[in-house]
């Protein structure tokens, strides 16, 4: 059984405002991802289920024709193939966890996330 520290795992900067890690495991992927105000995640979808849980800062949700302020303390569960878009509204961590595994990521398959 592996015993994870966040603070000594290796940082991947995905672009000049945004960065993570994760831990991946069979069925799941958890990250911490250090978002700097400004920082957009372009519309995206995917098949993994979704819990994002903001530990610090703001984030600005476009989901489903409607836009949510989730805020410290504050989670939203996101269903597998539903079209979501990301701004960071203050310099934020976000926790989030996926199931299944993220395999695009694991592979570097996430250019979504590297512009």
């Amino acid at each position: 059984m592996p015993l994870y520290n966040w603070n000594l795992l290796p940082e991947e900067q995905l672009n000049p405002l945004i960065s993570r890690k994760a831990i991946h495991m069979k069925g799941l992927t958890i990250a911490r991802l250090h978002l700097a105000k400004g920082a957009v995640v372009p519309e995206h979808r995917h098949v993994h289920e979704q819990v994002a849980t903001v530990e610090r800062g703001a984030l600005k949700f476009f989901i489903e024709g409607r836009e949510l302020v989730l805020k410290s303390g504050e989670s939203l569960a996101i269903a597998s193939d539903i079209p979501h878009r990301v701004e960071a509204i203050e310099d934020t961590v976000v926790v989030d966890v996926f199931s299944p595994s993220r395999e695009d990521w694991q592979s570097g398959n996430d250019s979504y996330l590297r512009k």
